[in-house]
């Protein structure tokens, strides 16, 4: 049976809190969730609504919170379904030919480490990245697998909605009460973001990402309401920007509790974002020359993590990209149940762009200087299943045999699976953990969901055992509640 991809206030505190159930209250609770997400449809403008948005809950925050404005950042490349550990990064050549599959294993840079044969510009460049091959969640499907790792929730259910805002919001709320910024710039950006099982949950739209889709590889792509040139366009938003405030004046006649407060800046802030050329310029790939955009790869991954470089190095600080669609195989996705994809020729139909791609990336942190401020993650919600499965395909495309063929898959498999971590200014050339003979579990050094938020955490400064952020019915809520930075990944 197919088991389908389903295509507020910072405190400070000492110890641990359990936040007790209670119901929503009629009044205050009421008029922040209108302000979470009622305000916007005041404006023609869509961000200067979000902007407002996060202004109007930042100003809940406790006078002694003090979130870090240091300029570390973070890209997350996202592999969305779960990506097999033993066909990548913890190969298993001594296992039964029921679990190691066909791909043999390769030397890497670093001494006694090997990869998959799949992976040899990412084996060539080892030494500037560390494997942690026992990472292990608790969910098996995956809206509760990504909500673990990407915000903590321990539930291993399977929820239409996350029930916490995931770590790239929470970074942008609490980043976002430093006041405002002077790069033009969003703070939290998402190239086809991973969006299907995590989100802002009780902090409000106000603090998503500025998201960009489409292809950037194609000639056809850009990014609409950045950098506008056209004199005639920015003028007529000039107007609508005076209509806007003109309807700030009704707004604040209905604020009797002073919530929107002056928020004039953030009309000047939106139309910065909207007219300066530095935000053109920065989503711009023509800027870079023809080889740099070869030695990512002239294709949709490519592109994206080409792109994520020139936005990290432009002032963004949290960037999210998720490696999906076309490259994937028939189902869009690495989740590779035999009704899915055939397994092996999943990983072979992808496996040149996706190491080519993140190779460059790493590569590019370093000769760049970035390695020190710019943390990289590449992981996906699971891995799967060591040992090899069997069904009938329900439909034919790339790496995929037509429906009722069978043909080998691996499921879900969250006891152990690998990620890989580069630059945050962490030792590199090295292995974390290890898994038993046929990858089914970890042996040596478990990581947890926790640990791997903790640890995201601790690069961008914040203190996750001590940061609580209010929910809506104003219960100090623990950002990450279990779990301890990874001491290996610390820089």
């Amino acid at each position: 049976m197919s088991d389908p991809f389903y295509a507020s206030s910072v405190v400070r505190f000492s110890g641990s809190t359990a936040p007790c159930p209670g119901p929503t209250t009629f009044g205050t609770n009421e008029r922040r969730g209108f302000l979470r997400m009622g305000l916007a449809g005041f404006a023609s403008l869509s961000l200067p609504g979000l902007l407002r948005l996060q202004s109007a809950v930042a100003q809940e925050a406790s006078s002694d919170s003090k979130p870090s404005r240091a300029k570390t950042a973070v890209i997350m490349v996202w592999k969305p379904g779960g990506c097999s550990h033993i066909d990548t990064y913890d190969p298993k050549p001594l296992a039964g030919s029921e679990y190691r599959g066909p791909f043999s294993p390769i030397s890497t840079k670093v001494p006694g480490l090997q990869f998959s044969e799949l992976l040899p510009m990412q084996a060539r460049i080892a030494d500037k990245l560390t494997v942690l091959r026992s990472m292990r969640q608790t969910a098996g499907g995956h809206p509760a697998g990504s909500m673990q790792m990407l915000s903590g929730d321990p539930d291993t259910r399977d929820k239409p909605k996350p029930k916490f805002p995931d770590w790239m919001t929470v970074t942008n709320y609490l980043r976002s009460q430093g006041g405002q910024r002077s790069n033009p710039l969003p703070l939290y950006a998402g190239i086809n973001p991973p969006l299907e099982y995590n989100g802002p949950a009780y902090l409000g739209d106000a603090y998503s990402p500025f998201t960009v889709s489409g292809d950037p590889n194609s000639p056809t792509f850009s990014v609409p309401n950045i950098g506008l040139s056209d004199q005639n366009e920015i003028r007529r938003l000039e107007r609508r920007s005076s209509l806007r405030q003109r309807l700030d004046t009704l707004e604040r006649a209905f604020d009797r509790q002073g919530e929107l407060g002056a928020l004039d800046r953030f009309e000047s802030q939106a139309m910065t974002l909207l007219t300066n050329p530095k935000t053109r310029e920065a989503f711009d790939l023509t800027k870079e020359d023809d080889r740099t955009r070869d030695r990512y790869g002239r294709n949709a991954w490519g592109q994206q993590l080409l792109m994520a470089r020139r936005l990290v190095e432009a002032g963004v600080e949290v960037l999210t990209t998720s490696l999906s669609g076309p490259l994937c195989g028939r189902v869009s996705n690495w989740d590779d149940h035999a009704v899915n994809h055939h397994v092996f020729d999943a990983m072979r139909f992808r496996a040149q762009a996706y190491d080519q791609a993140v190779s460059a990336l790493i590569e590019d942190i370093y000769e760049r200087g970035l390695d020190k401020r710019v943390l990289v993650v590449v992981t996906g919600e699971f891995g799967r299943t060591p040992k090899i499965e069997y069904a009938a395909s329900t439909g034919a495309g790339n790496a995929s045999a037509p429906a009722g063929t069978q043909q080998p898959g691996r499921d879900h498999w969250p006891r152990a699976f690998s990620n890989i971590w580069a630059g945050g200014g962490i030792q590199t050339g090295r292995v974390i953990g290890a898994t038993d003979k046929r990858g089914e579990d970890t042996i040596e050094r478990t990581c947890s969901a926790g640990d791997f938020l903790a640890t995201i955490y601790h690069h961008l400064g914040i203190d996750a055992a001590n940061t609580l952020i209010k929910d809506f019915n104003g219960r100090p809520t623990p950002i990450v509640d279990h779990g301890k930075p990874i001491p290996e990944l610390i820089g």
